[in-house]
């Protein structure tokens, strides 16, 4: 599959090398401020009334909903009132207020902003509810509203509206008619509210308030202020959005594939008064099982002729989730998909790895920090995030290492849908370890469904590590189904604390060289090997580099030739570990350039591929089949913690 905004090779780039220093906004916009490097989307987002409009959810998807991006009224700066105090009104805003386009960091050129540390923001519109969402559903008893004092008043109401953030740094309160919603504190979850009883009709004006004073003291990866690597990432990030739902609904699914059995189980948690679930499992359009139950309980269905989920071959099922009333109509459906996949540890050549769906496959890709020019860490358009993905599956890699960062619900999906494994950071806290557990925990909770996501990574290179045996054992005890690597990297110390070092359990003994493989780990009787990361060899790329910096990278390479060739020889120099010392997997640094780190195979733009993408996929290729002749030479064997 080929998607639309792809890179140019280097030999048409120097076009692009003007105009990416020289970008500004669309005609027609607001925005009026340069761009520091512009990717090839950049323009669309900016010029979208709506930016990133794409359904959210993937995994829990109903017909209507309203996307409440785009334009809102903005103030930030320290000395503004800081909303983690949680005052019961919001503060009134300037007779003409500054304008911000919501969800990009007001860091980003998208946001309109482009102003680092502002620590307390505060964003304000208006929205109406669409009025047919009422129509048809018997929300109310009589024509106008159903909800609030405009309607019957509270408790008479037959639907509910939900008010969803899929993601806002760090400690939020919410407005909405001037009265407070509710708080929230965390970067990385999204999290919603019933707004149903302070909607009124017409216009509905809501405020949103966001403190994040990057001190350290929560989870942030790299937009700490004192160990930021980049341009920090603040306020709202990622869409906001309405959905109409009835009193009774799906709030939602637990799902556990079982590759051993062929068959799912599916866990509905549902709000407000209790029906009977019906669960349908579907392939290529047909149901092919189904099965009822009650709310909280499984509902097991199985799967005939049964087709498993890997990179070779992304095959996904759809699920329909249905309440059903005493007289079998729909009260609320939703529609979901799974892949039919297992991850689990068992030997292959003597030695124990990761297994895929019962079998070694060498799990090989980059490190992906998931940072855009234009809009930082959101990325500018939901094709930019296809893109990234396609070009690792074009390159022949099958893993990814979301590195510090957790994505929004799409980019799961795409990695679910493209076929890439995923290894998933906790991002890095630095001091008191206060916040962790309940955060990790929540991201872990929301992710679940995923098959991509095949490992769990709670620390990276003893990064605001604590008490890491302990995190890594309860991290196992979260999700069984998955593996979990402890502290990747844990042969690194920072220096500003003292380093816990291996834990010395979970999945995978997990060691950082650069530009490597260096010093690989071997299997033992409890863990396999990995090289959590390895490579960082840099090449600049005159005018598709962020400006102002000193690029960096661990080696430097002079050409797209040098580069290419010094790619393949560290693919190449993988072989006698995966084949003779057991190693399982690599992470290759990195997917592309962030800022001062010209590490990529893409540049920071995404506009030009920094190696040849034909030789390095046989490279890539070759080391995956190392694993691959390993495990054709074994005999036969059982896995350990699989599904």
């Amino acid at each position: 599959m080929r998607l639309s905004g792809g890179v140019r090779t280097v030999g048409a780039i120097a076009l692009w090398s003007l105009l990416s220093t020289l970008a500004i906004a669309a005609p027609g916009s607001s925005n009026t401020a340069r761009s520091k490097l512009s990717t090839p989307w950049t323009d669309e987002a900016n010029s979208a009334p709506v930016p990133l409009a794409d359904y959210p959810r993937p995994q829990l998807v109903r017909k209507d909903w309203l996307a409440l991006n785009g334009r809102w009224d903005y103030m930030g700066g320290a000395s503004l009132p800081n909303p983690a105090n949680g005052q019961s009104s919001p503060p009134s805003f300037p007779r003409n207020p500054e304008s911000i386009k919501v969800p990009f960091p007001p860091e980003s050129f998208l946001s309109g902003i482009m102003r680092d540390l502002e620590i307390n923001m505060w964003y304000r519109r208006t929205f109406e509810v669409p009025r047919q969402w009422n129509q048809g559903r018997g929300w109310n008893n009589g024509p106008g509203w159903g909800w609030g004092p405009g309607g019957h008043g509270p408790g008479s109401q037959r639907g509910r509206v939900l008010l969803h953030f899929e993601a806002v740094a760090t400690n939020s309160v919410v407005y909405l008619n001037g009265r407070q919603v509710g708080q929230h504190r965390g970067r990385w979850e999204s999290f919603t509210f019933d707004i149903t009883d302070l909607l009124r009709p017409g216009d509905n004006t809501l405020v949103v308030g966001a403190n994040d004073p990057h001190d350290g003291l929560t989870s942030e990866g790299k937009n700490d202020i004192d160990q930021g690597d980049y341009t920090f990432t603040s306020g709202i990030w990622q869409t906001v959005w309405l959905e109409p739902v009835p009193d009774s609904h799906i709030r939602e699914l637990t799902i556990r594939p079982n590759l051993q059995e062929s068959k799912v189980s599916v866990q509905t948690n549902v709000s407000g008064s209790r029906g009977t679930v019906k669960v349908s499992v579907l392939a290529n359009g047909r149901t092919i099982g189904s099965g009822r139950g009650g709310n909280g309980t499984e509902v097991t269905i199985s799967i005939p002729n049964a087709r498993s989920w890997s990179p070779d071959d992304p095959f996904l099922y759809d699920l329909q989730v249905q309440i059903l009333d005493f007289r079998g109509s729909v009260v609320d459906e939703v529609t979901s998909y799974f892949g039919l996949r297992s991850i689990s540890l068992g030997e292959a050549g003597g030695k124990l790895h990761p297994l895929l769906n019962g079998r070694f496959v060498m799990q090989l890709g980059p490190l992906d920090q998931g940072y855009w020019p234009d809009g930082i860490q959101t990325s500018p358009t939901d094709t930019a995030i296809q893109n990234d993905l396609q070009n690792m599956k074009d390159l022949g890699f099958n893993l990814i290492r979301k590195h510090a960062k957790v994505e929004p619900q799409r980019w799961y999906y795409w990695a679910d849908k493209m076929g890439l494994l995923v290894w998933q950071d906790m991002p890095s806290m630095w001091y008191p370890d206060n916040q962790l557990p309940w955060e990790w925990q929540t991201i872990i909770h929301q992710h679940y469904n995923a098959p991509s996501i095949v490992t769990w990574v709670p620390f990276n290179e003893n990064w605001g590590a604590y008490d890491v045996a302990r995190i890594t054992a309860w991290t196992k005890s979260l999700d069984p189904s998955r593996l979990v690597n402890g502290n990747s990297g844990y042969n690194n110390a920072p220096g500003y604390r003292p380093a816990p070092g291996d834990p010395g359990n979970g999945d995978f003994d997990d060691r950082h060289n650069y530009p490597g493989p260096g010093d690989v780990p071997e299997p033992s009787a409890t863990r396999a090997a990995a090289l959590g990361e390895f490579g960082g060899v840099g090449l600049m790329i005159e005018g598709h580099m962020w400006p102002g910096v000193n690029h960096t990278a661990y080696e430097m390479q002079p050409s797209v030739q040098a580069l290419t060739s010094r790619f393949v020889e560290l693919q190449n120099d993988l072989d006698p570990f995966i084949q003779e010392r057991g190693l399982g997997a690599a992470v290759y640094t990195q997917l592309s350039d962030v800022e001062h780190e010209v590490n990529g195979v893409l540049t920071y733009d995404r506009k030009v591929r920094k190696i040849d993408f034909a030789k390095a996929r046989v490279a890539v290729k070759r080391a995956i089949e190392a694993g691959n002749r390993l495990a054709k030479r074994m005999e036969g064997y059982e896995g350990k913690e699989g599904l």
